[in-house]
């Protein structure tokens, strides 16, 4: 069985499930596998253990060779260890599903689980709503010359209601997060970390630097209110996210989050997904366009989210004494380097933003393109936005009184923005 065996696999049963001969489709792919086969058809159909993202397949005793890049030493929380043999042995009480060990994988011995094949009957009945919500890194990962528009005719193609690009909700939290700074940053000494976009910088401090949780922003990530946003709009909807990162997935699985989205899809899995069924973008015709504004939209790579929030804080305060002073960090290392510096009081800056990969979102190791084409895109979708911040943008005050909000300043108001809120 070749690397790229869990990859046909899951294309030919795609295909096969739009055909409606998946039964048939299973039985030829086992007779022409080997001991590993019944495993990837398990967790290619999204089967396994519903809580869980990561798997091990098979034993490998470091066949890797590469201990740069060993299962091992990239997990964020010490939950993959070897035993005397070398192989790998997840323990799944550390395990956050972050994915970093499948990325580094070489021989598919461990994998995450794809979710895509118990939506193919919706998709296909079209019996529920199902909603594709896109992560602001979308823009240009399927072809420069494939729009907004094209992509969101696609996603219906294949059988969803619609698409909502997940930047007009990152343009809320822009607001929210803001406002907090606002109320949070009143002193030299003060500071806040921003909870948006990143599953990883957020477990990293929930899991190891716990004494930072108090100056955590209070906001759920852009994926979670968008989910929780279109289900409170269109009841009994089902939500999909689609972005360049494994630990989404995971994400999506948390206790107190799990209402908001109900599968995770990466990048290249959807481009897997075009390609079973034959669906090029590229070539249809252009749908309605969405209507973000700048800072939702540059959320998708590293500085993004800072210069969002401190753009939309010089909008609605703009005679603030205290502006904000941002620092990033984008990779795992320089994450645990810039939270180390800030236990031990050796940072100036008051609002700190993490991103696990480098280059932020559009870094990601399901992303399609390099992270500086990724970086590109954004910006320069970012600048095609009709407005510079949330609070110009018709179009979020609009949604956010259908939300229940009438004033920006009730996101300070825990009942009032429930839905946006995430207790650390």
């Amino acid at each position: 069985m070749t690397s790229s065996s869990y990859e046909d696999i899951f294309k030919k049963l795609v295909k096969s499930g739009y055909r409606g001969n998946m039964p048939e489709e299973i039985e030829k792919i086992r007779q022409n596998g080997d001991e590993y086969t019944d495993d990837y058809i398990l967790y290619a159909s999204g089967g396994g253990d519903p809580n869980r993202v990561v798997f091990k397949i098979k034993d490998c005793a470091g066949a890797c060779g590469d201990e740069k890049k060993d299962c091992e030493v990239s997990c964020l929380f010490r939950a993959i260890v070897r035993d005397m043999e070398g192989n790998v042995i997840i323990q799944q009480n550390n395990c956050a599903g972050c994915g970093k060990c499948v990325e580094v994988c070489k021989d598919y011995s461990l994998i995450d689980k794809k979710e895509f094949i118990p939506l193919i009957e919706l998709l296909k009945n079209r019996s529920v709503p199902v909603f594709a919500i896109v992560a602001p890194a979308f823009i240009g990962q399927f072809g420069a010359e494939v729009t907004p528009g094209k992509m969101r005719a696609a996603f219906k193609r294949l059988g969803f209601y619609g698409m909502v690009e997940v930047a007009l909700f990152a343009d809320m939290l822009t607001l929210k997060e803001a406002l907090e700074f606002d109320r949070h940053v009143s002193g030299k000494d003060d500071f806040l970390l921003t909870s948006c976009c990143c599953p990883i910088w957020v477990s990293m401090v929930k899991r190891v630097y716990k004494d930072l949780i108090p100056h955590i922003s209070s906001s759920v990530s852009p994926m979670v209110a968008c989910g929780r946003g279109i289900k409170h709009l269109h009841p009994g909807a089902k939500v999909v996210f689609i972005g360049p990162c494994i630990a989404k997935k995971a994400e999506a699985k948390e206790p107190d989050i799990k209402d908001a989205v109900d599968a995770v899809l990466t990048f290249r899995e959807v481009e897997q997904i075009f390609e079973a069924v034959g669906i090029n973008p590229a070539e249809l015709e252009e749908d309605v366009s969405e209507h973000s504004s700048r800072a939702g939209r540059i959320y998708a790579r590293t500085g993004g989210v800072s210069q969002a929030v401190a753009d939309t804080l010089n909008r609605i305060r703009p005679g603030r004494e205290i502006k904000i002073q941002a620092k990033q960090a984008d990779s795992v290392q320089e994450c645990k380097s810039m939270l180390k510096e800030v236990l031990e009081g050796r940072i100036e800056a008051n609002f700190l933003e993490g991103m696990g990969c480098p280059g932020g979102c559009v870094g990601g190791p399901k992303a399609i393109i390099d992270s500086e084409m990724g970086k590109k895109h954004v910006n320069q979708y970012g600048e095609k936005a009709s407005s510079l911040t949330p609070v110009d943008n018709k179009y979020v005050m609009e949604l956010l009184k259908q939300l229940g909000i009438e004033d920006i300043h009730e996101f300070l108001n825990s009942a009032k923005a429930a839905m946006f809120i995430r207790k650390f």
